[in-house]
């Protein structure tokens, strides 16, 4: 590997140390209604997002809201002793994938039949502390200078 590959390679270890992320594979909704629930929770801080989807009406609502305790959870297993207050986390990206179909077939007039088909979705969600932001930022001004 070339020295500059390697770099990129570090790069990204260490900024995926600050992050922690959660997926769901194979959740049975359709990925655009699960688009709708995740563009209301992108870039909020996380109690917020929580309230969010908490009070929302959907039914998508109640699967990224677990999707988010998880991800909590996977920071508080690195974290411990430190508050969640205190972080300022941050719904870093959340993108949904479509997944397998279950393709169905519905009875229709004149012997035709009408193919249906089940989506389901893949949805990963990132968290990311805002204080990790600003202290790499005067990190990489203070190694320019």
């Amino acid at each position: 590997m070339g020295a500059r590959k390697r770099k990129a390679a570090d790069a990204r270890k260490e900024e995926m140390k600050t992050t922690f992320l959660a997926k769901l594979n194979n959740c049975p909704t359709s990925p655009r209604k699960m688009r709708l629930v995740a563009d209301m929770i992108r870039g909020k801080k996380v109690d917020l997002a929580l309230n969010l989807l908490r009070f929302s009406k959907k039914e998508a609502a109640g699967r990224v809201e677990k999707l988010l305790l998880t991800a909590l959870a996977n920071w508080q297993s690195k974290n411990e002793g430190s508050r969640i207050d205190d972080q300022e986390l941050v719904v870093k990206s959340i993108f949904v994938d479509s997944a397998r179909q279950l393709k169905r077939l519905s009875p229709a007039p004149q012997g035709r039949g009408y193919r249906i088909r089940k989506r389901s979705n893949h949805v990963t969600l990132i968290l990311d502390s805002k204080n990790n932001k600003a202290v790499t930022a005067e990190a990489t001004t203070e190694t320019k200078e």
